[in-house]
């Protein structure tokens, strides 16, 4: 199976984000597994994921930190293996371009090029995919892979426990596994399949889960402080009976836990 290049994106455009992602799934060999527009984060993603690439916007003027000190940053994370860093940029001077190079950047890429786009930006990594995997390509970082992925779902999975408990969900409550699960499922793309995984696990109908779920929402409101609740679930509630639904309450915190 041929080895696809697992990339993090640094970048404050929206819309850029949106084209390097869907241009990723026409390439099928780049993966582009987050996209932020935070410097600080994309440094935890590269703890987190180890990629093979980042692209990384330079300026960041609508986002959080900047590419220097992405780059900087960089240097100080105690990790084996470096990745391949793809500066994209609106900056012309030539100044700049050899700090970020001498910084750690391994290519520019200019955004002010008649012909740059975000799916350019991808098909140069895969021209130059070889030479980025065969630097990448060391028994000792997959097993760092393989124990930081592994390491991720636990740090996951403890803080939705955590944010669980913070409105008054807890372990004596039937749909409190279910729920835990099911938004770190969510957050790993299962959300088609998330009832089925959970029925298959606890061996129950998927009405039953998902029925238990909803309850332990519900008991939640009911009986938690409201203080509490408003301190720890800001999105607003569609329902009028003042309870999140089931979805309102997974994607909440599939969003909450990631930030």
């Amino acid at each position: 199976m041929e080895k696809e290049l697992r990339v993090i994106v640094i970048e404050d455009d929206d819309v850029a984000c949106n084209c390097f992602a869907n241009c990723a799934q026409e390439l099928e060999t780049v993966n582009v597994l987050e996209c932020t527009n935070d410097s600080v984060k994309g440094l935890k993603l590269v703890e987190e994921y180890l990629p093979d690439v980042v692209i990384l916007d330079l300026e960041l003027n609508d986002g959080k930190g900047s590419g220097i000190e992405f780059l900087d940053g960089l240097k100080e994370l105690d990790i084996n293996y470096k990745p391949f860093v793809l500066i994209t940029t609106n900056n012309p001077s030539a100044i700049i371009h050899d700090f970020i190079r001498k910084a750690g950047a391994d290519f520019i890429m200019s955004k002010q090029k008649k012909d740059y786009s975000e799916k350019e930006a991808l098909e140069f990594l895969v021209t130059v995919k070889d030479s980025i995997v065969r630097k990448s390509s060391s028994k000792d970082r997959e097993s760092f892979i393989k124990d930081t992925e592994e390491n991720r779902e636990k740090r996951l999975k403890n803080k939705i426990i955590r944010e669980l408990d913070y409105v008054g969900i807890n372990p004596k409550f039937l749909g409190y596994n279910y729920l835990a699960d099911a938004i770190l499922l969510v957050i790993n793309g299962e959300k088609e399949n998330m009832l089925n995984i959970l029925g298959e696990k606890y061996h129950k109908t998927n009405s039953s889960v998902e029925r238990a779920m909803q309850t332990a929402i519900n008991k939640a409101w009911r009986t938690s402080d409201i203080d509490e609740l408003l301190e720890h679930y800001t999105a607003r509630i569609s329902s009028e009976k003042g309870v999140p639904t089931l979805m309102e309450f997974i994607y909440y915190y599939v969003k909450k836990v990631q930030e």
